[in-house]
């Protein structure tokens, strides 16, 4: 059985005992950040690594004040509802169920919470696929895995090349210099030798290798969970996240010494004034403003990890520290103190993860866009590693698959992790389960069984499209911000002590928020529903 081992967020003795003043200096603080960081660790997975470059993919730079966007206007929705558990000690869900509206055992936010659920089940899903694909590159586990990869990667770098040798006769013209030549000269021997090695296989070879490499996965972390001895790999995933994100904001810096794939101020000033891109003839099948506001549900904090965020405030301790609400300076000061805190940890938070998601974006619109290469499909995980070649040259691919199995496996254990806990507590507001500890804990371990096999059966509806599971669940959340938006308002201001409530400021930023959120689920659901 699982011993997840935190207080109970759902029990009213969680915030009855162990009562702390805040820490006033900025040590202190420090030494008590943690959910955010929690949440920024968990999402470069899906939203970063996979949504973010291919958003960057299909659409160039012309989407990047999207992405700003979509990382900046969550923090403050992301902050009032951290706000309301501190001050409540009740958890995302049970204040989600008492929003006014439509009622059928629960509210409609929290039905609306159960149908994004299913969808990110699904993302976890694709992320197991993306793991497989990253494992049956590095270790084929047939005979037709080793040749389909040898002929999935003579393909894509039969495609750089032919995109690098457009590019280097357009930019030549009639007259090109002699060092000019010998570059076409040698990209056009390396098309020649890859066309031909290409001709010798008569028929596609298919492989099922990922597939059985995203089950062993599947199978392994259920184990994980389930006896719950996993905090050496948490911590090394972890590790690894950081790492790699570091790695890639290296190889964005390192391209501005490449003229081929440096970034220049027209193309930042474009990504930052408020254009929609152009149908690309070079990727008819790219639907970038479709594949953007997916993407706005899941970068940064997505819809899931908005709800998410204050079962780990809870978690950390913030809402026991203050303590059950009780008319008293003493009570007023801790409240106040801890919110504090948990702002700090939300906008440190909130740099970490926007640096990460404009770095992997960066990537994605300088590499992968002038190459017309697009994320997908079989090719996912193989077309992702070419963003990192330019920098280390042969050695990319190698080094991009280990911080790739790392970053995904990492999203995809916390996520599991995450989604369970969140579930055992819907289980509760939904009236099924009492409040006790053995009942959460029993429902926590049921779930750590079931979420990772069925994320593993919604991958094995679309085996070969792991993409497609992650720009789906990116739906979902997307579709369910302008709810939470709805959810944040109704904390602020009906559930807020008068005495704990912002400023005009801060309330003015929080209706963006809001307003953000439904125009972006608007748009989307337009876009779905009539285009």
């Amino acid at each position: 059985m699982s011993n997840y081992d935190s207080s109970d967020p759902s029990d009213n003795s969680s915030v009855t005992s162990g009562i702390e003043s805040p820490p006033q200096r900025l040590s202190g603080i420090l030494k008590r950040l943690g959910p955010g960081l929690i949440v920024a660790g968990s999402i470069v997975g899906s939203g970063e690594l996979i949504a973010t470059t291919k958003t960057g993919a299909e659409a160039g730079f012309s989407l990047l004040w999207l992405i700003l966007i979509g990382c900046f206007i969550k923090v403050f929705t992301q902050i009032e509802f951290g706000r309301f558990t501190i001050a409540t000690g009740q958890t995302t869900l049970a204040g989600l169920n008492q929003v006014p509206g439509p009622r059928f055992r629960v509210n409609w936010i929290v039905w609306g919470w159960l149908f994004m659920t299913i969808l990110v089940l699904a993302q976890q899903g694709g992320i197991a696929g993306g793991v497989g694909q990253a494992l049956s590159i590095s270790f084929p586990l047939t005979e037709n895995g080793r040749q389909f990869n040898e002929v999935q990667d003579s393909r894509v770098k039969l495609k750089v090349n032919q995109a690098l040798l457009q590019r280097y006769q357009q930019e030549s013209g009639e007259n090109p210099s002699t060092s000019q030549t010998k570059q076409i000269h040698h990209i056009q021997s390396e098309i020649t030798l890859l066309e031909k090695k290409l001709s010798t296989f008569s028929t596609s070879p298919k492989s099922n290798d990922d597939i059985i490499w995203a089950a062993i996965i599947i199978l392994f972390t259920t184990g994980l969970l389930w006896v719950g001895k996993y905090g050496f790999i948490q911590t090394f995933a972890t590790v690894m996240v950081a790492s790699f994100t570091a790695v890639t904001l290296f190889t964005v810096i390192r391209l501005q010494r490449q003229p081929d794939w440096s970034i220049n101020w027209s193309q930042l000033w474009e990504g930052l004034r408020f254009s929609l891109p152009e149908p690309s003839a070079d990727n008819p099948s790219a639907r970038p403003l479709q594949t953007a506001l997916a993407t706005f549900g899941i970068i940064g904090v997505g819809a899931a990890e908005l709800i998410m965020y204050p079962y780990w405030c809870l978690e950390k301790g913030y809402a026991r520290f203050t303590g059950p609400k009780e008319p008293s300076d003493s009570w007023m000061g801790r409240a106040r103190g801890w919110m504090r805190v948990m702002r700090i940890d939300a906008w440190c938070s909130m740099a970490i993860y926007t640096f990460a998601t404009v770095a992997f974006f960066f990537l994605g619109a300088t590499v992968l866009f002038r190459t017309s290469l697009n994320p997908e499909g079989a090719d996912l995980i193989r077309t992702l590693a070419e963003m990192y070649v330019p920098v280390f040259g042969p050695k990319a691919h190698s080094m991009f698959l280990f911080g790739a199995v790392a970053v995904l496996y990492s999203t995809l254990f916390v996520a599991l992790a995450s989604t369970a806990l969140v579930a055992s507590d819907a289980v509760r507001v939904f009236g099924f389960r009492d409040d006790s500890e053995a009942s959460k804990k029993t429902w926590y371990s049921r779930f750590c069984l079931a979420f990772p096999l069925i994320a593993l059966s919604m991958l094995l509806m679309v085996p070969k499209s792991p993409e497609k599971l992650v720009l789906a669940s990116g739906v979902a959340q997307a579709l369910m911000l302008p709810a939470l938006g709805c959810g944040a308002l109704f904390f602020r201001y009906k559930k807020c002590d008068p005495e704990l409530r912002p400023g005009r400021l801060w309330d003015l930023f929080l209706w963006l928020s809001a307003l953000g959120f439904l125009v972006a689920g608007a748009w989307l659901a337009w876009f779905k529903l009539f285009s």
